[in-house]
């Protein structure tokens, strides 16, 4: 995993260009290059090029990349530039440069495809490489071939233009930003903060994206959601690439082009995949050895790697299988400072049963200083407060490997929420519901039975399932803010509601919030994580199975549950789910690690949501009460408060950037 960036700048037939280190000046590189050197401890490098098109116009581009080496040290260093292919009549045999982030985990068989079909390679066994010959085999259908978290950037310098491309899954970040009105430049890059600061340094004022549900969702939901063919981001000018949508961005002679490729070429089955019987689909007798497969290809690597066992069922059948396959697998917990959300004995149980060299580590961080940190360099206000501890196990961990593998998506993909079967609650018991009457005044605890209840109830009145992701209520965001949004989702009487729920996730939870919190969490320290359970065949499969196989015998992951019962007690199996995460609220108000002071100077401060920068007015009396009514126990409102929080700390960010 890696930190990637880039500028494409256009000159105009009759414009004479600058030399090319002042048009794109090493000032900017170094910019993109400081907000990503996290990402990348092992290696740094650039590439430059430039190319004069039949029409008279000029493009410059330049890469930048900062490396964390895991596969082929010797042989994987970026940018990596191929200067000519194999035959000299084929298209895209010019010269080709590529910028990547990521692992392409199924290198080695498209490595030995692409070498019958007459390709020469020069490293050892760099999945870099891969892209670089499989772009001139097979163009934009290059996305097709990968198994992978990827995201990258080519240049092929022979029709002057960019191609970018992220995993479908979205496990790997990339943002864009396109110069309006002139549209002369075009930037990337793996954070938000460095095409922010390069906005700045070209002279643009940074503003918040004023989108007419932008802001409002990511307040209501704490995360970035999907839009289709841009991804929204609250900074005005910086979009996300999508998952769905690859970019194509080169000239037209007067001016920049820039285009989403229509669509993926390799994109995702759609929600009514799951009602076709298919051979595709996943049952009792198959689902070990896919797993197998997606296990087996992620422990490709050059570097120690381990496994983060929490003592579920997906990290343990994780672990479970790849021990099987190395013999000598290390797995880790953490043990957390919260005994209530500690797992690490369950942990050492399953890691007693399953054989591995297990380890707790001590999970040791500082709340308020470190939040301060992920979010400046995240360049988000992301609303989800297991970034913390994600944060605080990946820097643990990362003391003893280069590489982790995870059960991430296996509650996505597999059926394994609550709130799935409350979507078919939703569906079927609508009228009812609608018909009772709130429950806020009686809701006091987060996680308690009338708490679930209330938000069922909140969620038949406003929207249906997509309701229940929301830390904020559509009526609390009106009287917070002053907005209404968007309408949620709400599935039709005619679907299968749970089917269209997880849709719903894999499009939007998992890549906005869970992988984001992942990659901000574990790149902070330049950790590589790796999920077998989103592996192409495994995410493919799950997506043509009926809910009802996934669920078998009326359990959430009742597929993965029969397979776990072959090697793990039930004990194991039938532990109720914990989930992974921080007493957040009783940390507002104990003060534990300077949240209390941090909350109360923050949210009490002369000005922590200035209106002329975020675009909207936050009723400051409305948040005065919460803290209030939270502080004295009357409401919980641990994860409300704690986005408010963030939202109020990125603002103090960017009003730095702003300032320059």
């Amino acid at each position: 995993m890696c930190g990637i960036a880039g500028i494409l700048k256009v000159y105009p037939a009759g414009t004479p260009p600058p030399a090319p280190d002042l048009a794109i000046p090493e000032a900017w590189l170094d910019v993109l290059d400081d907000s990503i050197k996290h990402r990348g401890p092992d290696g740094q490098g650039r590439f430059r090029d430039r190319v004069t098109r039949s029409d008279g116009s000029v493009v410059d581009v330049a890469f930048v990349h900062r490396r964390l080496s895991i596969i082929d040290h010797a042989g994987g260093r970026q940018p990596m530039v191929s200067e000519h292919g194999p035959w000299p009549e084929k298209p895209r045999n010019g010269r080709v440069a590529v910028v990547f982030n990521g692992c392409i985990y199924n290198h080695r068989d498209l490595r030995r495809e692409l070498q019958s079909a007459g390709h020469r390679f020069v490293s050892d066994h760099s999945d870099t490489e891969v892209l670089i010959h499989g772009w001139r085999e097979w163009g934009e259908d290059l996305v097709r071939h990968l198994d992978g978290m990827y995201a990258f950037a080519i240049w092929d310098a022979q029709s002057a233009e960019l191609f970018l491309s992220v995993d479908l899954m979205g496990e790997k970040p990339l943002y864009q930003s396109l110069q309006y009105p002139e549209r002369r430049w075009f930037a990337f890059g793996s954070c938000v903060p460095g095409l922010a600061r390069v906005q700045r340094s070209m002279g643009r004022t940074i503003r918040v994206n004023v989108h007419p549900f932008g802001m409002s969702d990511l307040i209501s939901y704490g995360f970035l959601s999907d839009d289709g063919v841009t991804g929204y981001t609250p900074v005005e000018g910086i979009q996300r690439v999508s998952p769905h949508y690859p970019v194509r961005c080169g000239s037209t002679g007067n001016a920049l082009r820039w285009e989403p490729v229509h669509p993926n070429p390799a994109r995702l089955p759609k929600a009514s995949s799951r009602q076709q019987t298919t051979e595709l689909a996943l049952n009792e007798q198959n689902v070990e050895s896919v797993l197998s497969r997606a296990v087996e290809s992620r422990l490709d690597a050059d570097v120690p790697t381990g496994c983060f066992l929490s003592g579920g069922i997906d990290s343990s059948l994780v672990a479970l299988l790849a021990h099987r396959r190395t013999g000598g697998l290390r797995t880790y917990c953490v043990r957390m400072p919260a005994a209530e959300y500690d797992e690490s004995p369950i942990a050492a149980e399953v890691a007693g049963i399953i054989g591995t060299t297990h380890e707790t580590l001590h999970c040791a961080g500082e709340p308020a200083e470190d939040l301060r940190r992920l979010i400046g360099q995240l360049g988000l206000p992301f609303g989800d407060s297991s970034l913390l501890p994600t944060a605080w196990v990946a820097q643990a961990a990362r003391a003893h490997v280069g590489v982790a593998l995870t059960g991430d998506g296996g509650d996505e993909l597999f059926c394994g929420y609550d709130r799935y079967q409350a979507a078919r609650w939703l569906q079927r018991y609508a009228r009812l519901l609608r018909s009772l009457p709130s429950l806020a005044l009686l809701d006091r605890r987060e996680k308690g039975k009338l708490h679930r209840l209330h938000r069922l109830v909140a969620a038949a009145k406003h929207g249906g399932y997509a309701t229940l992701l929301m830390l904020f209520s559509p009526s609390d965001l009106l009287e917070l803010t002053g907005l209404r949004g968007r309408k949620p989702w709400e599935c039709s009487p005619e679907s299968d509601a749970i089917g269209d729920a997880m849709h719903f996730d894999i499009r939007n939870y998992l890549p906005g919030d869970l992988l984001t919190k992942v990659d901000t969490a574990t790149m902070s320290v330049a950790l590589e994580v790796r999920a077998p359970l989103l592996a192409d065949e495994v995410v493919r499969r799950s997506m043509h199975t009926a809910v009802d196989v996934l669920r078998a015998n009326n359990q959430r992951k009742g597929l993965l549950r029969t397979v776990a019962r072959q090697y793990l007690p039930d004990s194991i199996v039938d532990r109720p789910k914990m989930g992974f995460s921080i007493p957040i609220g009783e940390w507002f108000r104990s003060g534990y690690g300077g949240m209390k002071q941090l909350l109360l100077d923050t949210l009490g401060g002369p000005d922590p949501f200035p209106e002329d920068l975020l675009g909207i007015t936050i009723n400051r009396r409305f948040v005065a009460t919460m803290v209030e009514d939270h502080m004295s126990r009357r409401r919980d409102h641990s994860q409300r408060l704690y986005m408010l929080l963030v939202l109020a700390i990125w603002a103090e960010w960017l009003r730095g950037i702003s300032r320059g």
